[in-house]
């Protein structure tokens, strides 16, 4: 028994002292500012850099291949104590956030079939270009919301995605996963948006959607210089909208939504510095 338990406490020994060798061999040496970088970067391991987490960024900053402004979670302040490990000057950079351009859920757009199938907003545009007739609104089968890491994405109960601007950090995922392209990236600054995707005329809009844009020109006309149309969809000219709200009553459709004062209807997410829920 002695002789057993001693044999079984050498080799013990001896597999200790191998690994301890080997741990020394082939340990591979890591920059004391990759450890810092991936300190202070958000964790989130969100892709949104290029890259396949938070490590792999880090990594790479060291080696000068992508610069600092690549971790949208971050924000300013990683990017200015990412500068200062580095040993680099921090340049500023355009905060976006994520939008919805629309607002037709289930009771203001009508829908060509009841899909039964997958909850994937892909799956269902494969079939006869998706269940609503409009060609680029909201499926609303909330792929988005689940690509979210930031919990930014809520689906109201008739069926709309809703991004708050509050919780957004312009990580792109909820774009890669939109199959009609609804979802875009603007300047976290601006909160009026013309929430509309369609290119089809306002005649055709009409028989389809009570909300969408048929391009009127009124809002244009109303401040020229905050708006412009282009094949037949209004938009906002972010770099000139200072007085973009002013065109919102103007609307005969109603499309036009300031997010500073409130969401889409069926939201139940506050804008920052509001305490009642928003009118309808």
């Amino acid at each position: 028994m002695l002789a057993a338990i001693l044999s079984l406490g050498g080799i013990g020994l001896i597999a200790a002292v191998a690994l301890g060798f080997a741990a020394k061999k082939f340990a591979v040496e890591v920059d004391p500012r990759e450890l810092a970088a991936l300190e202070v970067l958000p964790g989130a391991n969100c892709g949104a850099c290029g890259f396949p987490g938070c490590a792999g960024y880090a990594k790479a900053l060291l080696a000068g291949s992508i610069d600092l402004n690549q971790c949208p979670p971050g924000g300013a302040d990683t990017v200015a104590k990412l500068a200062h490990i580095l040993g680099v000057e921090a340049s500023a950079a355009t905060r976006e956030i994520a939008v919805v351009l629309c607002q037709g859920d289930n009771r203001k757009a009508q829908i060509k079939y009841h899909y039964l199938g997958l909850e994937d907003c892909t799956a269902a545009q494969r079939i006869a270009d998706g269940p609503k007739i409009c060609p680029g609104g909201c499926v609303g089968l909330g792929s988005c919301l689940r690509a979210c890491p930031f919990d930014a994405i809520e689906m109201t109960a008739d069926g709309l995605a809703v991004i708050s601007r509050e919780k957004c950090t312009g990580c792109r995922k909820c774009v890669a996963v939109c199959p009609r392209n609804v979802i875009r990236m603007t300047p976290y600054e601006a909160a009026v948006h013309v929430l509309c995707n369609s290119h089809d005329k306002g005649a055709l809009i009409r028989k389809y959607c009570q909300i969408g844009c048929i391009g009127c020109n009124i809002c244009k006309k109303t401040i020229p210089d905050a708006y412009k149309i282009e094949n037949f969809l209004a938009e906002v000219v972010y770099e000139q909208d200072a007085e973009a709200a002013e065109a919102i009553s103007k609307c005969p459709t109603k499309c036009i939504r300031d997010f500073s004062v409130a969401y889409p209807d069926g939201s139940v997410q506050l804008p920052a510095g509001t305490d009642k829920p928003h009118a309808a």
